[in-house]
């Protein structure tokens, strides 16, 4: 988990792609909402709008799919996350609060590496105050 945030936390194309095969070729529980953050990510760092914008809604579908059948406090961070950082125009920003409602009940049932990667995103977040 420890690889992924910080992948997630880097401006580093490289990093992300390395990320993103690593889950791709895992079978973990978290593949779909990992890979879906990922790709979402990724859509921020190309070049190419049609690739953009095809990255974006393809994470977005693997991210809310994961969130709809697991319902874990985890995949709701990682929503808000992107959520604060997507453009406007994507219009994918309208769970921000009920998200943040979702992080601080579950906070203390996360693993301490999701934990520590919550109070580090809190500090720079524009929504999440530190917990």
């Amino acid at each position: 988990k420890q690889s992924f945030y910080n992948a997630l936390a880097s401006d580093n194309i490289e990093m992300l792609n390395t990320q993103l095969a690593q889950v791709k070729a895992s079978s973990i529980t978290e593949k779909d909402a990992y890979e879906g953050v990922l790709m979402m990510k990724k859509a921020g760092m190309v070049s190419k709008t049609k690739e953009k914008l095809s990255l974006f809604k393809s994470g977005r579908a693997k991210l809310e799919a994961a969130i709809n059948k697991y319902k874990d406090t985890e995949y709701y961070f990682l929503r808000l996350i992107i959520q604060e950082n997507a453009p406007k125009i994507l219009d994918y920003n309208s769970n921000i609060q009920a998200d943040i409602a979702i992080i601080r009940s579950g906070f203390k049932t996360l693993a301490a590496v999701v934990q520590q990667a919550i109070n580090d995103y809190s500090k720079k977040s524009k929504n999440l105050k530190p917990l």
